[in-house]
């Protein structure tokens, strides 16, 4: 029987798929070249899987009283905050299997320390934050190696990235 191919969470838009709140996609042809032979790339699009739809109003990141909410752009009251870490939980498991992930740099979702969080009067806040769903991926698997698109630009991003990836795969099957 021959070993399963390492795997690797991506966001979805990144492979072409268009999930996007406005029907498209981010595609990274350096991402296919780089990683689509070597190892499984397994699509999470976090707001479709909780109903979002395509096309849909655009969410962001709003600082409230007592924490960080994931909320609709134009309309506020619509908050997905506890569905989005509700799919975290219900797809642990197949996160768990994982070696690894790269996620879409400046969305509210999957963003990783680049998103911003705005006030409730709609100013920013602050321009450095992590997407909800990428915060508690990193909190359910703190080991886990993960990445953006745009750091893996870089040959030398890509190759530690790689690097990493089937360390920690090694690791866990020791």
């Amino acid at each position: 029987m021959g070993q399963t191919k390492t795997q690797i969470g991506i966001s979805s838009c990144l492979l072409g798929n268009k999930v996007r709140y406005d029907g498209s996609d981010k595609y990274c042809q350096h991402i296919a070249d780089a990683f689509a032979g070597q190892f499984a790339l397994i699509a999470f699009c976090p707001e479709m899987a909780i109903g979002l739809g395509v096309p849909r109003p655009p969410i962001r990141l709003v600082s409230i009283a007592g924490g960080v909410r994931l909320r609709g752009v134009e309309a506020p009251q619509q908050d997905v905050t506890r569905d989005i870490l509700a799919y975290v939980q219900e797809v642990s498991p197949q996160l768990a299997m994982l070696s690894g992930y790269i996620f879409k740099s400046r969305s509210p979702s999957c963003g990783v320390a680049d998103v911003p969080v705005y006030r409730e009067d709609g100013s920013i806040e602050s321009a450095s934050a992590s997407g909800l769903f990428a915060q508690a991926i990193q909190a359910l698997l703190p080991d886990l190696p993960w990445s953006t698109e745009e750091a893996l630009l870089e040959e030398a991003a890509r190759t530690d990235f790689i690097s990493r990836v089937l360390h920690y795969r090694q690791a866990r099957q020791a």
